[in-house]
């Protein structure tokens, strides 16, 4: 918490930066603290200025440290407090920094200062029970340099222990001065040691006698008399102790104390080691309470014979009557009824307690909290708020509830049917001057528990209980006018905010003719400049008998507002064009209002734009569907013969160069496939055989095919009743030779050669696609390059036998160039290098050739807004600014051709030899923008297909 009134810059304030580095250093803390059993608190909290503050220990340990260390800060006067401010924690006087900087010191000696030792100077800190365990405060040297040896010379005792140990007493021989004895007199006394008979004889000799009656007072101090077991010793230290005035006086205090109390062995080392164990009990609290005797309370043993003198006479004793306490037996009332109580009573000071707590009651348990429970409540809360006119005008507003009807006083309103001319009343009253920025004491006060009245029954109506309830009570309907009719003033918009939020809840109960004043009231409200009051007013209008079987008919709205509803569609806001569909939608479901929308506003610039506002907020998405899963080819025994020009390179290689190229032609990887061995040796052979170089064995070349692809590896399988069978796992036959150089597949010739059903592919492989078309060009259809090098563009007859080609399937009279076109398809995409126009095309990474990718379609659709169905989440629905204007739109269409302006517009256009009515003036220029929308987006198309049947209709 940052110190409050302090005038500080708050960036100096002292906060915890949890960062990564401050998160590691904690855990590195809590790790330490754990090992070495200490306590650890990550935040410890400081008191300063106006509260309190986290410390960052990682921040103290840094500041610490380029300060010299905790010793070096220790020995400098003030130099905790300077580092605390440095830090950004503050103290108003010098007692609160003392404070501040003890504690922040405590905190570093506590959590820090072992940790110091430990990561500074890589050294082990000292035990916890002389570091930890002890406070910052004591004078027992740096922890830097704390030893258990230096502990025990600055202590005088081991850690962890209370007394001294045997060892630690003084010697019977070592002198005690007076000023060393009455210093110890300052000392906290010994621990007392219960009472331990001898276990000597029982009659006790003369030196002994005498030696326990006087070192018997000195039990305390038994440490400095030593008891010696000869006479002698004995008698010189009872002549010591006797004219040393300080055991006198000492002896004496021991008697007074009692022996058996203060007794000590006079020979520790002589006594029974059982005694150690027993602690002397504690004194014991008994309870004690007075009992009544003739000589303590005289008074009550008369009382006592009065009544048995009385009994015995057979008089009854006449007890005298107590009045009873007000309250008694009784919790009184509780909080609700209390501030219902207080409101009506008409108490100011009453009134404002109430008043505060039925706002946060009403705000806090507004779903519990319900007018039909507490009755009278609605009726008070509306009186108080009727107070606000007074503050304004020279009015009392008073409600009557009799039903006199009395129409000669303005100032009484109908408090069973409402007051039917409040607007008239409210225009005939004479205002008050009233400045907006400057008002008395006693006029805020008023004006902040009228608002607090109000603001109580807002908080309540949001619940549709209370709702329902207040729309029955048709003084608030009255009020709403007073406060929406109240002068324009800056202290008025936050009440009269209030009232349209009322209004809001009020409408959807409510059946609003066009003559009721709150109607009128709210439509007087869209004049305003204000966005908030202008939004609250639609809905509320827009909302009128929503919840009730009757119709909203929305009658009489000005021209101007019809005109500045459509002008705020034009906005680039999405509530207030929400509100304006809104209130369009209700406005044009009655053909009489349709009437009044074509004579106040121009209807065919404003339809455009309501058909633009179908795609507002529209996305483009794109789907692509698989027409055709992906597939995987069988693999095949058969191995493609090698291309001449492979083989003309391969034939001057060596092996096994040559072999390792080959197989990287025709070959692939495929986990799934195999081939056997007896097949690819011999498609080997067929290659390599008949040439004078000399090939490998076969047994170097089945170890080869595992050089060149590290997945294959030679296996036997044998299936159920087969015999034995060499395959080579993991490698395919290709079904087109690959380029070992470029990573290129070849292109394959499927020119048919010969006549159906004997003709034969041609199957002859070609390096690109530009040689595969010159293949076909000079072998299959016998044409010749000129001088140039370029094929003369003439007619010929030819058909197209490409595999299974139907474009020319008899010969046909064509141009060259047009049947060339149609042979570039026959190449594949992969295939086409060589057929650009002089651009070289990149050699792509190959995908495997045995995969045959999946034939996919992308559709692209318009979408908007949409929602799930409730009670089936697949099905979509519009929603949104787009649904409401195509609602808009429907409802145009359908009202426009019953109004007198349809009848009109066609008398006219059968005068000037033209057709159509209103629709056809209104939506022909959009169709095909409908017709658009309806066909890319889904969700809205069964709302477009219903417009177009209503405008074709007339169209």
């Amino acid at each position: 918490m940052a110190p409050k009134g302090t005038g500080r810059d708050a960036d100096k304030v002292h906060r915890i930066d949890r960062t990564a580095e401050y998160d590691d250093f904690i855990k590195k803390l809590a790790a330490f603290h754990e090992n070495r059993g200490t306590s650890f608190e990550p935040e410890p909290r400081l008191p300063v200025t106006g509260g309190h503050v986290n410390v960052d220990l990682l921040k103290l340990y840094r500041a610490v440290i380029e300060r010299g260390g905790y010793d070096e800060l220790c020995s400098k006067q003030k130099a905790w407090g300077q580092l605390a401010t440095e830090l950004g924690m503050f103290a108003d006087d010098n007692k609160s920094m003392g404070q501040l900087s003890f504690q922040l010191k405590q905190d570093f000696y506590r959590y820090l200062g072992a940790y110091w030792i430990h990561d500074q100077y890589k050294k082990e800190p000292p035990p916890k029970e002389i570091l930890e365990s002890q406070s910052c405060a004591t004078k027992f040297g740096p922890i830097l340099t704390r030893t258990l040896e230096s502990f025990e010379l600055a202590t005088g005792k081991r850690p962890g222990s209370e007394t001294p140990v045997k060892e630690d007493r003084p010697a019977e021989s070592t002198p005690i001065s007076g000023n060393r004895a009455s210093g110890r007199l300052r000392e906290a006394p010994a621990q007392r040691i219960p009472f331990q008979p001898e276990t000597g004889p029982s009659r006790a000799t003369r030196h002994s006698s005498s030696q326990h009656s006087v070192s018997q007072p000195h039990g305390s101090h038994g440490s400095h008399n030593s008891h010696t077991p000869t006479g002698q010793h004995g008698q010189h230290h009872h002549g010591s102790q006797r004219h040393d005035p300080l055991h006198i006086v000492q002896a004496q205090q021991a008697a007074l104390r009692g022996a058996s109390s203060a007794y000590t062995p006079p020979n520790s080392d002589l006594a029974s080691r059982l005694s150690e164990a027993i602690e002397p009990r504690g004194p014991m609290t008994v309870a004690l309470r007075p009992v009544n005797t003739p000589g303590n309370n005289p008074v009550e043993f008369a009382k006592r014979q009065r009544q048995l003198r009385l009994a015995a006479a057979g008089i009854p004793e006449i007890v005298p009557g107590r009045p009873a306490v007000p309250g008694t037996g009784s919790d009184g009332p509780n909080i609700y009824t209390r501030c219902l109580q207080s409101l009506r009573s008409g108490i100011q000071a009453e009134q404002a307690f109430a008043l505060h707590h039925l706002v946060k009651i009403s705000f806090e348990r507004g779903d519990k909290f319900k007018f039909e429970s507490f009755l009278g409540l609605a009726e008070g809360l509306i009186e108080k708020a009727l107070e606000i006119a007074s503050l304004f005008y020279h009015v009392d507003w008073q409600i009557d509830y009799a039903g006199t009807d009395d129409t000669t006083d303005n100032a009484v309103l109908d408090g069973v049917n409402g007051t039917d001319d409040i607007l008239d009343r409210i225009q005939k009253l004479d205002s008050k001057p009233v400045l907006d920025y400057l008002q008395t004491a006693e006029f805020l006060d008023r004006f902040t528990r009228i608002t607090e009245s109000v603001l109580t029954i807002r908080n309540m109506v949001m619940l549709q209980e209370n709702a329902i309830y207040m729309a029955e009570v048709y003084p608030l309907k009255d009020l709403l006018c007073i406060i929406l009719h109240l002068p324009s003033l800056e202290m008025l918009v936050e009440i009269k905010h209030f009232a349209l939020d009322i209004a809001e809840q009020l409408t959807p109960w409510l059946v609003l003719k066009s003559e009721d004043p709150l109607y009128q009231s709210l439509l007087g409200q869209l004049g305003s400049t204000d966005r908030g009051t202008i939004l609250t007013a639609l809905r509320a209008i827009s909302r009128i008998s929503m919840n009730l079987d009757a119709t909203n008919k929305l009658q009489k709205v000005p021209v101007l507002v019809l005109q500045n509803i459509m002008n705020w569609l034009l906005l680039n806001d999405e509530e207030l064009m929400d509100a304006c569909l809104d209130f369009l939608y209700q406005y044009t479901a009655v053909v009489p209002n349709v009437e009044s929308l074509l004579r106040s506003v121009d209807m065919e610039r404003a339809i455009p734009h309501l058909v633009r506002l179908l795609a507002h907020g529209a996305k483009r998405v794109k789907e692509d569907l698989i027409l055709e899963a992906e597939r995987k080819l069988n693999a095949s025994e058969s191995v493609a013969a090698l291309p001449l020009d492979l083989q003309e390179k391969l034939g001057g290689t060596d092996e096994p160069q040559r072999c390792f190229h080959w197989l990287q032609s025709l070959f692939e990887e495929d986990s799934e496939s195999h081939i056997t061995q007896i097949a690819i040796w011999q498609a080997y052979q067929a290659s390599f055989g008949g040439q004078s170089r000399n090939t490998l064995s076969a047994a170097d070349f089945i170890r080869n095919v595992s050089h060149v692809f590290t997945n294959a590896r030679a296996q036997i399988i044998r299936g159920p009743g087969e015999a034995q069978r060499f395959i080579i796992e993991g490698i395919r036959a290709r079904t087109l030779p690959l380029d070992y150089e470029t990573k290129e597949e070849y292109a394959i010739c499927q020119w048919a050669i010969g006549e159906a059903p004997s003709a034969k592919k041609c199957g002859s492989f070609f390096p690109g696609g530009e040689k595969l078309w010159h293949h076909i060009l000079t072998a299959h259809l016998d044409q010749s390059t000129g001088e140039d090098g370029k094929f003369e563009n003439k007619d010929l007859e030819a058909s197209c036998r490409w595999a299974d080609c139907r474009k020319y399937p008899t010969a046909t009279r064509t141009k060259l160039a047009e049947l060339t076109r149609h042979l570039k398809t026959h190449v594949n995409s992969s295939n086409k290098r060589g057929l650009t126009d002089g651009v070289e095309v990149s050699a792509k990474r190959q995908k495997r050739s045995y995969i045959v990718p999946a034939k996919t379609m992308s559709v692209t659709w318009e979408q908007t807004l949409i929602t799930r169905d409730e009670r089936n989440p697949q099905i979509i629905r519009a929603a949104g600014i787009p649904l409401s204007a195509v609602l808009v739109l429907r409802n145009i269409a359908r009202n426009v051709v019953k109004t007198e302006s349809q009848e009109l517009l066609l008398k006219r256009e059968e005068a000037g030899g033209e057709t159509g009515g209103w629709n056809e003036k209104l939506f022909r220029p959009v169709m095909t923008r409908l017709f658009e929308v309806m066909t890319e987006n889904t969700a809205m198309s069964d709302y477009i297909a219903s417009l177009l049947q209503l405008v074709q209709q007339d169209i």
